[in-house]
């Protein structure tokens, strides 16, 4: 079971928390709860492996969006999405939104580790270059 290793499980659990408290927080009066819901699947994406595992996992976190919006959470459904086929397309809306914002979270950790890269590449080659050549052979010595 390769895969289950690859998943942070608590990471899942508290993002997907953080969305739904959010979102149930928006419900009781303070609308602007609702944009920071995103902040969980942000940090579900952000501790993904990689951004296939950031998209899936950002919506398999924003289940509990889906259980609020047919609760009436978000609001009430009308026109359209009070069928049947509204309901199951704004539940594809939702898992979409989700997956592009773990998406997001992780190739906001991919880039954050590239510029971290492109950081000590450039501290290995400005100013400081004897201190570093020193303290290289320093460490090889010992």
């Amino acid at each position: 079971m390769e895969l289950l290793s690859d998943i942070d499980i608590k990471s899942v659990i508290i993002g997907a928390a953080i969305a739904a408290t959010c979102v149930i927080v928006g419900s009781r009066g303070y609308e602007l709860a609702y944009p920071c819901s995103a902040i969980g699947l942000i940090y579900v994406g952000y501790k993904a492996k990689n951004l296939k595992y950031g998209a899936f996992l950002g919506a398999f976190a924003s289940t509990p969006i889906m259980y609020l919006a047919a609760d009436g959470r978000l609001g009430e459904f009308t026109n359209f999405f009070a069928t049947e086929m509204g309901a199951i397309v704004f539940a594809i809306l939702i898992l979409l939104v989700g997956a592009f914002i773990g998406f997001v979270g992780a190739w906001a950790k991919k880039d954050r580790i590239k510029a971290k890269e492109e950081y000590e590449k450039k501290q290995k080659i400005g100013k400081n270059k004897k201190k570093n050549k020193k303290a290289q052979k320093e460490s090889k010595e010992k």
